[in-house]
């Protein structure tokens, strides 16, 4: 049961995003590879310029950090990787996975991102989970890795990469040879977490390139979901919990109907000249997985984002700000929990602020509460819907907002 209405809600993000500074990873790597990343780094050049500047220190400044979100409200966070880690080109997150030739200095600078994450978090050991990142390139690998991830306290879990269909020297997820690594998985009691931005094929240099990137990147980071499911994974592997953060979930139970369907038809053998019978049905219906499995990172939500919370269960669904992202709602998540949250019960929306993400990642809300209490983010707050869109926001959710004539609708205009 939730606190009394009277006290402010926890409030923990389940997106933000950390890194260290570039140089700072060499101490982290194996002396091995250190050379290798001197000679790297000699060539290597920031591929987003506008990151330069104040804002990239907010990914490992601690005092920094904490005043930001606690001045947005937020006393948790769940910390996914954002700078790049060594030998990469670009933030691991939205990166392919790495080729066979890649593969060992790309392993040697996750490695060592997770090295800097273990100590990043130990800094605020009450408000920080991790999330540890892993490669699928060698299973055994993967399952050292993981191992490691639980022994140093990285609560957040694990970074599962998502194979996108030109991926093709590794296995898609649903394939059986990730079986003794989802064991290992769940064996350490860690959270699987893929991030929008995941699985997407190269596209042709050219105009709509971006575009199309971010149009159909909803569909294949939703990939990962659907090969666990429809695998079995979640069958023969119960105690997984898997997460799809930066999604919301208005998505799923349109696409938990789709799997459903094909559930029947496929275990009614009523597909065609095609032959189930080498390609047994699961137990359950998919969504009974999903609903079982699978939790929802809303981030910087609309309400149109969390409209799928019935269907998916209140209890699944985690609120975030994307913190330090442009396209996230910092500074201003006290604006969007009012224009996502305003009209829902005050019981779920603790759930959603802070109680869900406490659960899953393993937080002490008792230890949260003199911050929270202290912050003052109060059912009072959250109920007041939101006027009007803040001015200066360079937030997606406010952005659409505003395009579409809010505030100007709210004022009768």
């Amino acid at each position: 049961m939730g606190a009394a209405s009277s006290s402010p809600y926890i409030t923990i993000t389940a997106d933000t995003h950390a890194g260290a500074a570039v140089d700072a990873y060499r101490d982290y790597l194996d002396p091995e590879h250190r050379a290798d990343f001197d000679d790297w780094r000699g060539s290597y050049r920031n591929p987003a310029k506008k990151h330069v500047g104040s804002k990239k220190t907010k990914n490992w400044d601690s005092a920094e950090r904490r005043a930001d979100l606690e001045s947005d409200g937020v006393v948790g966070e769940i910390i996914f990787p954002n700078t790049v880690p060594p030998f990469y080109g670009t933030a691991f997150h939205i990166s392919p996975p790495p080729t066979p030739e890649q593969y060992r200095r790309y392993r040697a600078g996750t490695q060592a991102h997770n090295r800097w994450l273990v100590d990043f978090c130990a800094e605020e050991p009450e408000r920080r989970a991790g999330i540890g990142l892993i490669h699928l390139n060698d299973v055994d690998d993967a399952i050292e890795d993981v191992q490691w991830i639980a022994e140093h306290g990285l609560r957040g879990g694990v970074l599962l990469p998502l194979p996108s269909p030109s991926d093709v020297h590794l296995q898609p997820l649903n394939h059986p040879a990730y079986d003794r690594l989802w064991a290992a998985i769940q064996d350490c009691d860690l959270v699987i977490n893929q991030h929008s931005g995941q699985g997407s094929p190269a596209y042709a240099k050219g105009q709509g390139e971006k575009a199309l990137w971010a149009m159909e990147m909803p569909f294949f980071v939703q990939r990962g979901f659907t090969h666990l499911i429809m695998g079995g994974v979640f069958e023969r592997f119960p105690r997984l919990r898997y997460i799809l953060t930066e999604s919301g979930c208005a998505w799923a139970p349109k696409l938990m109907k789709q799997m459903d369907a094909m559930y029947l038809a496929w275990k009614m053998g009523a597909i065609g000249e095609i032959d189930t019978s080498t390609d047994p049905a699961l137990q359950e219906l998919p969504s009974f997985y999903a609903k079982r499995n699978c939790w929802y990172g809303a981030s910087f939500p609309s309400p149109s984002d969390i409209a799928g919370r019935d269907e998916v269960g209140i209890d699944k669904i985690l609120w975030g700000n994307d913190y330090p992202h442009y396209e996230g709602c910092y500074p201003y998540s006290r604006e969007n929990m009012r224009f996502a949250l305003s009209d829902l019960d005050e019981g779920d929306v603790r759930k959603i602020l802070g109680e869900n993400a406490a659960a899953l990642y393993g937080f002490d809300l008792e230890a949260l509460r003199p911050a929270a209490d202290a912050l003052g983010i109060t059912p009072e707050l959250v109920r007041e819907p939101l006027g009007e869109i803040p001015a200066d926001s360079t937030c997606i959710t406010f952005q659409r907002a505003r395009a579409m004539g809010y505030g100007r609708k709210q004022r009768g205009a």
